[in-house]
């Protein structure tokens, strides 16, 4: 189900640090130490941080000879960015529809004012 994962990855987010990891992850794939170097915890947290976002679906963990690169799953974002969009268009029409009944709420005052002589 889509919400399921729409709410995994919200989840996944709420943490200051994997939104940190995403946000280095987004300029190149990292292995676990890399990603741990600037955090003042283990790597050990860090790959729990890393198993929270690897089951919302936001980072695979591959294999390359010794090495076992982190990846950022971009489409993921997408699925985000069409949540997000519906919800910003919806409020988007809200704000249309109020700029239109203060319009017509203004044009009476504006019919009065310039029916007024000095």
């Amino acid at each position: 189900m889509v919400d399921d994962r729409l709410s995994r990855v919200f989840s996944a987010l709420a943490d200051p640090i994997r939104r940190d990891v995403v946000a280095r992850l987004a300029s190149g794939d990292a292995t676990v130490n890399e990603l741990a170097e600037p955090y003042p915890v283990t790597v050990q947290a860090v790959s729990k941080h890393l198993r929270v976002l690897e089951e919302a679906g936001l980072v695979t963990r591959g294999r390359q000879a010794q090495r076992r690169p982190v990846h950022l799953e971009a489409e993921v974002f997408d699925l985000m960015t069409k949540w997000i969009e519906r919800y910003r268009r919806e409020a988007e029409q809200r704000y249309q529809r109020l700029d239109a009944v203060l319009a017509e709420l203004a044009e009476p005052e504006q019919t009065r004012a310039e029916g007024e002589v000095p």
